[in-house]
C-alpha cells in the first residue's frame, strides 16, 4: 500500500509537468512566428528600399547624361552665337560698305541717266515715243527705295546697251511725220544711227533728216527707188543686197 502512493504521486505530479512545460514551448513558437513575421516585413521593407535605391540610381544616372548632353548643347551654342556674331558683324561691315557705295553711285547713276537723256535729245529723232518712255522709266526708278541698288544700275545698263544697237542696225517702221499744221503718216528707215530717211506711203515722196539744221527735209527723185528697196530689207520682205542710199555729211552741207 504504501509502495502504491509514490506511484499515484508521480502519475498525479507528470501532467502538471507537462502543462508547465507547454507553455513556455507555446510562447516560444509563438515568439518565433512573431520574429519571422517581423524579418519577413522587415525584408520587404528592404526590398522595397532596394527598389527605390534602384530607381534613385536609375534617376541619378539619367540626370547626369542630361546634364552632360545639356552642357555639351551649351557649349554648341556658345559656339554657335560667336559664329553668328562674327557673321552678323560681317554683315553690318558689307551693309556699311553697301551704303558708303550708295552713297557714291547714286549720284553716279543719276549723271548717266542725264547724259543718256542729252544723247537722246542730239541724237537723229527716231522712235522718240520708246525713247522718251525709256528714259522716263529710269529717271522714276531713282527716288524709288523698292528697287535694288543693283536692278537700277542694271536697268541704266540696259537702256545704254540698247541705244549702242541702235548704231549697229538697220530699222524700218511707220510713224508720224511732224509737218506743218499737223502731221502724216510715213515710213521711217533708220540706216544706224548715221542716217534717218522718211517715205510717204505712196512712195511718191522722199527725205532725210538734217542734223545740222535739226529738220526734215525733201530729197530729190532718184532717193525714192532705193529708199524703197531698203525699207523692204529692214522689214525682211526683200533679201539683204547692196545699197545705194544718199548720204550727205556735215560737210558738205557746211560747204553748200
Amino acid at each position: 500500500m504504501q509502495a502504491l502512493i509514490p506511484r499515484l504521486l508521480a502519475v498525479a505530479v507528470l501532467p502538471c509537468c507537462v502543462q508547465l512545460h507547454a507553455a513556455p514551448l507555446d510562447a516560444a513558437l509563438e515568439e518565433s512566428q512573431q520574429l519571422a513575421a517581423e524579418a519577413k516585413a522587415s525584408q520587404a521593407r528592404i526590398e522595397q528600399l532596394d527598389d527605390a535605391t534602384r530607381q534613385m540610381l536609375t534617376e541619378y544616372r539619367n540626370a547626369v547624361q542630361q546634364a552632360e548632353a545639356l552642357k555639351a548643347y551649351n557649349e554648341q551654342l556658345v559656339e554657335l552665337t560667336a559664329a553668328q556674331r562674327k557673321e552678323l558683324d560681317g554683315f553690318q561691315r558689307q551693309l556699311d560698305s553697301i551704303e558708303r557705295t550708295q552713297e557714291a553711285v547714286a549720284p553716279q547713276m543719276g549723271r548717266m541717266i542725264e547724259v543718256l537723256e542729252e544723247f537722246i535729245a542730239a541724237d537723229l529723232p527716231f522712235l522718240p515715243d520708246e525713247r522718251a518712255d525709256r528714259l522716263a522709266s529710269l529717271q522714276d526708278m531713282q527716288a524709288r527705295a523698292d528697287v535694288s541698288l543693283a536692278e537700277k544700275y542694271r536697268r541704266i545698263l540696259e537702256a545704254y546697251q540698247i541705244e549702242s544697237d541702235y548704231g549697229r542696225t538697220l530699222e524700218a517702221w511707220r510713224g508720224e511725220l511732224p509737218v506743218e499744221g499737223g502731221s502724216r503718216s510715213v515710213e521711217f528707215l533708220r540706216l544706224g544711227r548715221t542716217m534717218l530717211y522718211y517715205q510717204t506711203l505712196d512712195a511718191h515722196e522722199s527725205g532725210w533728216w538734217n542734223p545740222q539744221t535739226r529738220a526734215w527735209e525733201v530729197l530729190d527723185g532718184s532717193a525714192r527707188r532705193p529708199i524703197t528697196k531698203a525699207i523692204a530689207i529692214a522689214r525682211q520682205q526683200q533679201a539683204p543686197t547692196w545699197l545705194e542710199l544718199p548720204i550727205k555729211t556735215l560737210a558738205k552741207e557746211a560747204a553748200q
